[in-house]
């Protein structure tokens, strides 16, 4: 049986996600994020997370080659920050505050988290790259209003 494309993406849309952006610290490129909402939850011993990247994506052999990256949790407030990482803007942290983690990865001012990780593992799957990250580091907010997508479109929570 086949799954039309545009009737699967409708019903994956159908699927409230949060909106997260990953960096990460690359010697040749510099620093890198790209706004991810396919990510979740792993284990909680050790704590692990995932997110995926399209194959086809210039950062996907960065990401598979880069030890560490960090997960920022977008707030309702940070839709522009979503659109900043989602395009191909030049200097993207030129233009946000941001602090370097511990693992000395760009976190993300705002978040409502931020995960910072350790590269475990990366699969592929289809035509997307799933990459598993360890979480050696975490640092939350007391904000609790959350940025999603649905249906297409920003909502919030």
């Amino acid at each position: 049986m086949s799954i039309d494309q545009r009737e699967f993406r409708n019903a994956l849309g159908k699927f409230a996600t949060g909106i997260t952006v990953v960096t990460a610290k690359d010697i040749n490129s510099g620093l890198i994020g790209v706004t991810i909402n396919s990510f979740a939850s792993v284990s909680l011993e050790p704590p692990m997370v995932l997110f995926s990247l399209k194959n086809e994506s210039p950062l996907c052999d960065i990401f598979a080659t880069t030890d560490n990256f960090n997960i920022g949790i977008l707030s309702s407030e940070q839709q522009d920050l979503s659109n900043l990482f989602a395009g191909p803007t030049d200097n993207k942290f030129d233009q946000v505050n941001w602090s370097e983690g511990k693992n000395g990865v760009p976190v993300l001012a705002g978040t409502l988290a931020n995960l910072e990780c350790k590269r475990a593992a990366a699969y592929l799957g289809g035509d997307h790259t799933i990459f598993v990250g360890e979480v050696t580091m975490l640092h939350q907010s007391d904000q609790e209003d959350a940025l999603l997508y649905f249906k297409g479109g920003y909502k919030t929570l």
